[in-house]
């Protein structure tokens, strides 16, 4: 793990440079890829978007009357005891999801960290912008492209915002292959899903403090 701090250049909403800005090589200089941590971050987080939504009737639960659909015995058929019997088209179904399942995953404080780290550190070679601020005067979806173009923000791009930032929310949401996230809600699902990040001074130092 990388001991050194390392420089980050900066630049305005305008693309004009602002000089750098020192962070911690631990946190933004990592050179191993430690690929299984980053795996694991990545099934965790999915998991836990998932919702159980398949659902089948058992037996007790099918529409239909309980009455015995022939007499038991006399008739040449199979005995049957009622319409809803699992071997019927239209009865029950035996051991089918319940829509109980749970699909929860966790992941080890340190080993999450990790994966952060790692991924930051991956941005910081490549993918990563750091604005002196991403205050917005008025809410102007037209405005933020034409920002988003002088920074040279390339591909899918992720803005990292804080909740004071409703102007810029309001401009970046609707335009494609941008994506908004909250500092302390930044995941490793988003830093590997998105090419660019956008992240201004002040949240890469909360994002260094929370890793360190």
């Amino acid at each position: 793990m990388a001991e050194k701090n390392i420089s980050l250049p900066v630049v305005s909403l305008d693309g004009e440079s602002k000089g750098t800005i020192e962070v911690s090589g631990s946190v933004f200089g990592i050179e191993e890829e430690n690929p299984q941590v980053v795996h694991d971050a990545v099934v965790t987080y999915l998991a836990n978007l998932r919702q159980a939504t398949a659902k089948t009737k058992k037996r007790h639960e099918v529409h239909g009357t309980n009455k015995k659909p022939w007499r038991q015995k006399g008739t040449g058929r199979a005995r049957a005891g009622d319409v809803k019997s699992p071997i019927w088209v239209g009865g029950g179904i035996v051991f089918g999801p319940d829509g109980k399942q749970n699909y929860k995953r966790s992941q080890n404080k340190k080993a999450h960290k990790l994966a952060l780290r790692t991924v930051w550190s991956e941005k910081a070679r490549k993918g990563l912008i750091v604005v002196e601020n991403t205050e917005f005067g008025t809410i102007s979806t037209k405005e933020f492209t034409k920002n988003l173009g002088a920074i040279k923000a390339a591909g899918k791009t992720l803005i990292v915002v804080d909740g004071d930032n409703e102007n810029l929310i309001l401009s970046a949401r609707n335009i494609a292959n941008v994506g908004l996230t909250e500092v302390n809600n930044v995941s490793v699902y988003d830093l590997l899903n998105f090419d660019t990040v956008v992240i201004s001074k002040d949240n890469i130092k909360k994002i260094e403090e929370a890793l360190k």
